[in-house]
């Protein structure tokens, strides 16, 4: 893929940090790392970033807004989380996530979405492991660490930094509108 054909310009990824990875890697990961630097710092292939938010984006426009939940527990994640719930029309949980809220019939909060978009799958598991519970397709952003066996749309990702979360929303939310 060459820089023409990306959604930004790679220069915008690289500011926004979105190839910042972590010290730690797992096999699932591997795939989407593009290097590691020196003082031990995996560093994801932002090319893949830009492949992955096109997919994601592509299945996520499949459903309508209101069948889709997005979650996210971290503090950066959470203003980037409600302006794309608010430009895009999907259900957003910004803050924690209730128990019972996609299982439980009988709780105030009870939900029954078609699909989970997450920031952070360690962050937010028990959105996570509610959706695996009712069988719903799962997207979520994942860091170098990240084990991916439940999630079906890995967006490959610094889901940590504040520039590149907000990047991550603003470009989904677009690409969304667009399909």
């Amino acid at each position: 893929m060459t820089e023409e054909n990306m959604l930004v310009t790679l220069d915008t990824y690289l500011a926004a940090g979105v190839h910042i990875g972590t010290m730690q890697k797992t096999e699932d990961m591997k795939k989407f790392i593009y290097r590691v630097r020196s003082d031990g710092l995996y560093v994801l292939d932002v090319r893949k970033t830009d492949e992955r938010i096109r997919l994601a984006s592509k299945f996520l426009s499949r459903y309508e807004p209101e069948e889709i939940l997005a979650v996210s527990r971290r503090i950066y994640s959470m203003g980037p989380l409600k302006k794309f719930g608010e430009v895009t029309g999907i259900t957003t949980v910004a803050g924690r996530f209730i128990p019972g809220t996609l299982t439980n019939p009988v709780t105030k909060s009870f939900m029954e979405p078609e699909v989970l978009f997450l920031s952070d799958p360690r962050v937010d598991r028990q959105a996570l492991k509610e959706a695996i519970e009712i069988g719903i397709p799962i997207v979520g952003m994942c860091d170098t660490e990240h084990l991916t066996s439940f999630i079906d749309f890995v967006i490959p990702t610094n889901n940590k930094g504040r520039k590149a979360v907000a990047l991550i929303y603003y470009l989904m939310a677009r690409e969304y509108l667009k399909n």
